[in-house]
């Protein structure tokens, strides 16, 4: 990968902020492209993902972090909760010796970096989920594409086989970059 890990993921989470920052009251409910998903429960989850984050970097295993994330932790701000979560979660993977740590998930042990590539994937395919479901602009980050693409060609089996993701969707021949890492993430773009 040509960028910095740690940066490509605050660049997600930046694209991902930007959008949560222009939904609109009544988009709050609206569809998204993730099966049974609306607006707040992916706003949550990208919330909730982002709280475990300075947690398992100061050395909790999931397990030890259990529920305490589960439910609706956007509260009556969402969009605080959101900023909050993020600067803490960037601010951890930031930090000293991050990508050499070791982080206790619930599947088992993992490099920090591992994990980090595995945030910034997320949050960047969570951002076309989240720019589809309110009506924005669905162009990602080139660089951001192409750096997931990358990782995501040898990845990409393992998270369908843990069943964390639909099965790839066909796309014709010449078709762009990021329209084919959304359809191998289960996303029709």
């Amino acid at each position: 990968m040509t960028i910095d890990i740690r940066e490509a993921y605050r660049r997600a989470l930046d694209d991902f902020g930007a959008l949560v920052h222009r939904i609109a009251p009544g988009q709050w409910d609206a569809p998204t492209p993730c099966a049974g998903w609306d607006v707040r429960t992916l706003v949550n989850h990208v919330v909730s993902e982002s709280l475990c984050v300075p947690e398992l970097f100061a050395g909790r295993s999931a397990a030890e972090i259990g529920g305490a994330f589960d439910g609706d932790v956007l509260g009556d701000d969402p969009l605080k909760a959101f900023d909050a979560s993020a600067a803490a979660a960037v601010q951890a993977t930031g930090e000293g010796g991050s990508l050499t740590a070791v982080v206790r998930l619930s599947f088992g042990d993992v490099p920090g970096a591992e994990y980090v590539t595995e945030l910034f994937a997320d949050a960047l395919i969570h951002t076309w989920d989240l720019a589809r479901a309110i009506g924005a602009d669905e162009r990602l980050d080139p660089e951001l594409v192409e750096a997931c693409a990358a990782w995501f060609a040898d990845a990409g089996d393992d998270y369908r086989q843990a069943g964390v993701m639909g099965d790839p969707h066909p796309v014709p021949a010449g078709t762009g970059l990021q329209a084919r890492l959304l359809a191998a993430w289960g996303r029709a773009g």
